[in-house]
């Protein structure tokens, strides 16, 4: 008997030897048969009882080996079969023809905004100043010349922290001038960019949370001359330079005298269009001389130095740029809307 059992054993492992498979589905053939659950070789192992003692060991080691032979062999013709797959499917393929491209995404008409207007001001001087969201109200507003009884403080609702009445979500980044001019001496000539939050209704033009610019510089001898020119370079920049602008008398509780800027309508070359009101003139921020107050406020020399300041909404002047007649698009994150600015990366 023990000579039966070892025979049946070497006529599987001349079969295994003997068997080429040419596609995938021979080769799935060869692996239930041999290795499969139900494959030729499990009967065989149980045949070791039959064995005469003496040579169980040997049987044992010759089954193991056809096992790993069917295996080896299983792996190799797998690989083989798989790669001349491969081969067949390129056939007919250029291989030097360029892949499928990625699709890019785009950068938020804010950013680009923001950091055109960063750029512009770079090129002249002014540094990047950036602080805190959360403020407390001295730099927000005493040190701006805001107290508590003061009206302006009317013009800005305000959203309060629950339990920290003192501290607020900051209504503009002019609590960043405070703290550059309390930590700082003058020359200072900075631009602070970032997000700024007001209690108002949201609507097509205004939103209760948004982006501003402002700038400024503090040194001996500053004179509003030096804010228009440096406002004028920066609308010809901008939007162009045949731009020209305007300043118009107005107030603000941080600044003496104060003006708000209007440029010519670059839309419609200043003829008058519905941007412009038809008037020719489109505003674009607010500006003045610091107030001697606020220099006191901030530890400065007002009788030394003198300073100039200026403020825009980024969603201002993207809405412009790109004519976008609501401001809401800007943070409901519409991908049918986002992805027109890809061409401006």
């Amino acid at each position: 008997m023990s000579a039966e059992v070892f025979e049946k054993v070497k006529q599987v492992e001349e079969e295994i030897n003997l068997a080429n498979p040419g596609d995938e589905a021979s080769v799935e053939a060869f692996r239930i048969r041999f290795l499969g659950s139900k494959n030729i070789l499990k009967p065989l192992f149980g045949e070791i009882r039959n064995v005469e003692p003496a040579r169980k060991k040997e049987f044992g080691q010759l089954v193991n080996s056809v096992k790993q032979l069917a295996e080896t062999k299983y792996q190799n013709l797998k690989e083989a079969s798989q790669n001349e797959a491969a081969s067949k499917k390129q056939e007919g393929m250029d291989l030097s023809a360029p892949g499928i491209p990625l699709r890019l995404g785009s950068r938020h008409p804010i950013s680009i905004t923001m950091d055109r207007i960063i750029g512009i001001f770079e090129k002249i001087g002014f540094g990047v100043a950036q602080e805190r969201e959360i403020e407390d109200d001295w730099h927000n507003f005493t040190a701006m010349n805001t107290p508590e009884d003061h009206p302006a403080r009317d013009m800005q609702d305000t959203f309060y922290l629950r339990d920290f009445s003192n501290y607020l979500l900051r209504t503009h980044t002019s609590s960043v001038q405070a703290r550059v001019m309390t930590t700082s001496q003058p020359p200072i000539r900075i631009i602070a960019p970032g997000r700024v939050y007001r209690n108002e209704t949201i609507s097509a033009r205004s939103h209760c949370q948004f982006h501003q610019v402002e700038g400024l510089y503090v040194d001996e001898k500053v004179s509003f001359a030096d804010l228009k020119q440096s406002l004028l370079y920066f609308a010809q920049e901008m939007y162009g330079p045949e731009t020209e602008i305007r300043m118009r008398p107005s107030f603000f509780p941080f600044t003496e005298p104060s003006a708000e800027v209007d440029v010519s309508c670059f839309i419609c070359d200043a003829k008058g269009c519905s941007v412009c009101k038809y008037t020719g003139w489109v505003e674009i921020m607010g500006c003045g001389m610091v107030d001697p107050a606020v220099l006191s406020n901030c530890n400065i020399d007002p009788e030394k130095y003198t300073g100039f300041a200026f403020g825009m909404g980024i969603e201002r002047q993207a809405m412009m740029l790109y004519k976008v007649e609501d401001i809401r698009l800007f943070f409901e994150n519409d991908i049918r809307f986002l992805k027109q600015f890809r061409s401006a990366l």
